[in-house]
């Protein structure tokens, strides 16, 4: 099945998969790079977690936004979590300086990663490709892409190519929240299930920092609604509602890559690799996490 915009190209929905999956660890190097730890020291930051420039680099694009504010968008963080280090983090650093850390830290952070791949000619092209579609990349009702897409653009290609990234992921995860909602799923109910159906074990969860009560009790909720069994494994109805979530998901993120051609986002999907091997080499990133980018899913069963 294909997905588009009576102006733009379709696709199918395995391609804003398969680009979410290569864009998203250029993204997230942000969160786990030496270099965001010295930037974040920079401002203040205690650095022996990533949780405060975890808080502080994804939140500045909406300004000093409440901690309430801030939950909403995450999501899928614990209350009395978002609001300790959302109020230290302004406290600490006004948005305005901490966006100057952040862009400081990616530039930084991707110049060691990259090395001369940074400067090449193939990158600058993968750039200006993802930067169109982040371009494109409609923000009504995605209030984090919507942040993003408000700043101004960096100038060097490897930053560039962050900030569209970062644009993408942002608009892909506000449309993944619609999912969630659209299919009755709360944030601890969201990671019971995602746990469940073997994205990753509970315990990678647990940095969420939901209490033993409040993941009990959703695990509760989904056997009641015969989507785990007792053991705490997806059923075959919480697979189907999952792929279901994944799928919707994948849909409200083609949007963007109309503005592509099927050859130029295959372009970008063969110039991406070469970098996001970089960055995974480096083993900064963890092997499970609350994505589940790995996963497949079979849209036609």
């Amino acid at each position: 099945m294909t997905y588009g915009t009576p102006a733009g190209e379709t696709h199918e929905l395995s391609t804003a998969r398969q680009l979410w999956q290569l864009l998203e660890p250029l993204h997230a190097i942000l969160y786990y790079a030496p270099e965001s730890y010295e930037e974040a020291a920079s401002l203040g930051h205690a650095t022996d977690e990533r949780w405060p420039l975890y808080f502080s680099f994804r939140a500045a694009p909406l300004g000093a936004a409440s901690p309430g504010l801030v939950g909403a968008l995450f999501y899928s963080f614990a209350p009395p979590m978002v609001e300790r280090y959302v109020t230290e983090t302004w406290r600490t650093a006004p948005p305005a300086r901490v966006l100057e850390a952040r862009a400081a830290a990616t530039d930084r952070a991707l110049r060691t990663l990259l090395g001369p791949r940074a400067d090449s000619p193939e990158l600058a092209e993968a750039a200006r490709l993802a930067r169109r579609a982040a371009e494109a990349a409609p923000t009504a009702g995605r209030p984090l892409a919507a942040a993003n897409a408000a700043l101004t653009w960096p100038e060097a290609p490897h930053t560039v190519l962050w900030h569209a990234a970062t644009i993408l992921r942002e608009h892909r995860g506000d449309g993944h929240l619609a999912a969630l909602q659209a299919h009755h799923l709360d944030p601890v109910e969201a990671l019971v299930l995602h746990s469940g159906a073997g994205a990753a074990p509970a315990e990678v969860f647990e940095s969420r920092q939901w209490s033993p009560q409040e993941w009990s009790e959703a695990r509760g909720r989904l056997v009641a609604r015969k989507l785990l069994d007792e053991d705490g494994a997806a059923t075959a109805d919480g697979l189907a509602l999952h792929t279901a979530v994944e799928r919707l998901t994948d849909e409200l993120a083609t949007a963007p890559w109309s503005a592509l051609t099927r050859p130029e986002t295959s372009r970008l999907a063969e110039l991406l690799l070469p970098p996001v091997l970089d960055v995974v080499a480096t083993g900064l990133l963890p092997s499970q996490g609350t994505l589940g980018i790995g996963m497949t899913y079979d849209y036609q069963a």
